[in-house]
């Protein structure tokens, strides 16, 4: 008889193997075994205080390190806990495998401690159903080696994504034989085009007259953004940009455009849609960035002719009518294009770099003297000044949602690629809090700033209890409207108040003591009372190497919104 030895630790050391550095989650009697094994490898387990935090950690430090993300959860609650921040994952196309704890095998469908049992018998896992690639149930100890291979094979193939393996609890006490975890994921090429296609797409790009390059976050996570730069200044065609995308060139390069849609900048929004032909890559061409999809704001298709390059061929043609689409990987595409672009005689594009410029500067100028004012509450554009004076180029700037994210995405340079990270998909408040631990986590030299709102760092505090914990130096900046501002102010504009949006305790404005919370961890705690103190407290923060809290007070003013987005004619006020 082969020798055997517990499945959990064989578990644990098959991780090794894989490269993983750090498990993210959270306790519970269903995945003790597993703890045991952690505790005794390398590979580091960070516990949070709610696995919806574990879960954004986890999606930060993919997102930060270009790696799989692992999240370890207890059932039931555990893994209803974590599924906001596994479908934040999945919206936003996040590598994440997700390995959860679940009753007994033989218990299944008895209704024991914590089973999610009501009117599916024994399928908790079905909850994750809509948004995981892929749901492995273990229901034999020899099948968990082949589940945690495709698992980790699939979160990274193909459109990258979660994937979940559910454990029976006596699944990972059980024995294995020794070398049971032998098969490791194959390596990935990731799929291209043929020289026809790069020529054909080259030269359509090189003859329209008003050609677009469309970049989404799928040219961020494919680290296609030096061959997005030779396709563009090869052809002289300007580049616009979703929310993910943005990075996709410096902010300082004469053919970016910037963001489209809702929150988008009018010279891009303009641009897009009086092009001849657009060219999207890595992207799908989503409601915000796409203005509701109205052909009146960002994208007339048709008549504006698309070319839609994605690595999931269920996204073309499924927002716009597409006349040419191509799955396959974005750096592998943008490379064959570049090359052919070089041999095409283009169309000249007089004064295109000089128009860009120009609209640029025209809006830049609405908020100037915001970003120098020194009202009390500060104004959000005078935060996102001094936060990008303090962070390094090379910083991470980890938003949430609101204005930190919409702003920071339509006013805030980012010159290095993936240094802003943000929820786009599923527009997860909590995310940035949360989220920003992972990021430092996976790149812990260079510095890790989340800029988030006063709603969402109140949604869960624990952060900082983490932070300290697990010795993760982060920086969150907390822009305090005391209220959910931008739901706020579309219930003003549209109804007159701001009913269940705003804080108040006896009928006046209530702020929570942050920096009070942050100190009363253990960690650093900043109170900011006049807009000059700001710029000093984050180079100190930055520079401490110690987790603190910079509690901003902030005029609840709304993110100019060049686009559309159909709800505001949905509202209707009633008597």
């Amino acid at each position: 008889m082969a020798d055997q030895r517990i499945a959990a630790y064989q578990l644990v050391e098959y991780l090794e193997r894989l490269g993983v550095e750090v498990v993210f989650g959270l306790t519970g009697h269903t995945i003790i075994a597993m703890l045991d094994a952690l505790g005794h490898s390398r590979v580091r387990f960070i516990t949070t205080r709610h696995e919806q935090v574990a879960a954004h950690a986890a999606d930060g430090y993919a997102r930060a390190s270009g790696k799989v993300g692992v999240l370890l959860t207890h059932l039931g609650p555990g893994l209803t806990n974590a599924a906001t921040g596994v479908a934040n994952a999945a919206l936003d196309s996040i590598p994440l495998v997700v390995i959860a704890g679940d009753v007994p095998s033989y218990y299944f469908g008895r209704h024991p401690h914590q089973e999610v049992n009501l009117h599916l018998d024994g399928d908790q896992f079905e909850i994750y159903r809509p948004f995981c690639k892929r749901i492995y149930r273990v229901d034999r100890v020899e099948d968990l080696p082949r589940a945690i291979e495709r698992a980790f094979h699939l979160s990274q193939s193909g459109r990258p994504g979660p994937v979940l393996v559910d454990v029976p609890m006596d699944v990972f006490s059980a024995d294995l034989p020794v070398g049971a975890f032998s098969q490791m994921p194959a390596p990935l090429v990731r799929p291209t085009i043929d020289a026809a296609t790069a020529e054909r797409i080259a030269q359509e790009l090189a003859q329209a007259e008003r050609a677009i390059i469309y970049a989404g976050g799928g040219v961020l996570s494919a680290c296609a953004t030096e061959q997005l730069a030779a396709l563009a200044q090869a052809l002289d065609v300007p580049v616009a940009h979703s929310l993910m995308g943005k990075g996709c060139l410096r902010d300082d390069h004469p053919l970016l455009l910037g963001m489209t849609g809702f929150w988008g900048t009018p010279i891009a929004n303009e641009m897009c849609r009086e092009a001849d032909l657009i060219l999207a890559i890595g992207t799908r061409l989503a409601e915000a960035n796409s203005s509701s999809w109205d052909p009146r704001y960002t994208f007339a298709i048709p008549p504006t002719r698309l070319i839609h390059i994605d690595i999931d061929p269920a996204e073309i043609g499924r927002n716009f009518p597409t006349e040419f689409g191509v799955v396959a990987d974005a750096k592998n595409a943008l490379a064959m294009i570049a090359s052919a672009a070089q041999n095409c005689e283009r169309r000249a594009r007089d004064n295109v770099r000089e128009k860009i410029a120009a609209g640029r500067k025209q809006f830049a100028a609405n908020w100037a003297e915001h970003w120098s004012s020194d009202q009390y509450p500060l104004r959000p554009e005078r935060i996102l000044a001094q936060v990008r004076k303090a962070l390094p180029e090379d910083g991470f700037l980890v938003t949430d949602v609101g204005w930190n994210k919409n702003g920071v995405a339509q006013q805030f340079p980012i010159n290095v690629p993936g240094a802003f990270i943000t929820p786009s998909g599923l527009a997860t408040m909590g995310f940035g809090p949360s989220a920003v631990l992972g990021v430092k986590v996976a790149q812990p030299q260079r510095a890790a700033v989340a800029l988030v709102g006063d709603g969402a760092f109140g949604s869960n505090m624990s952060v900082v209890a983490t932070a300290m914990e697990a010795d993760i130096p982060v920086v969150w900046v907390v822009m305090d409207n005391a209220a959910f501002g931008t739901i706020a102010g579309l219930e003003q504009a549209h109804y007159g108040w701001s009913f269940g949006c705003v804080f108040e305790s006896e009928g006046k404005e209530y702020r929570v003591a942050y920096a009070d919370v942050a100190r009363a961890c253990g960690a650093q705690g900043i109170l900011i009372r006049a807009a000059s103190e700001l710029g000093p407290a984050l180079r100190d923060a930055l520079a401490s190497g110690i987790p603190t809290v910079i509690h901003v007070p902030m005029e609840n003013a709304p993110t100019p919104t060049p686009g559309y987005w159909n709800i505001n004619d949905i509202y209707r006020k009633g008597a």
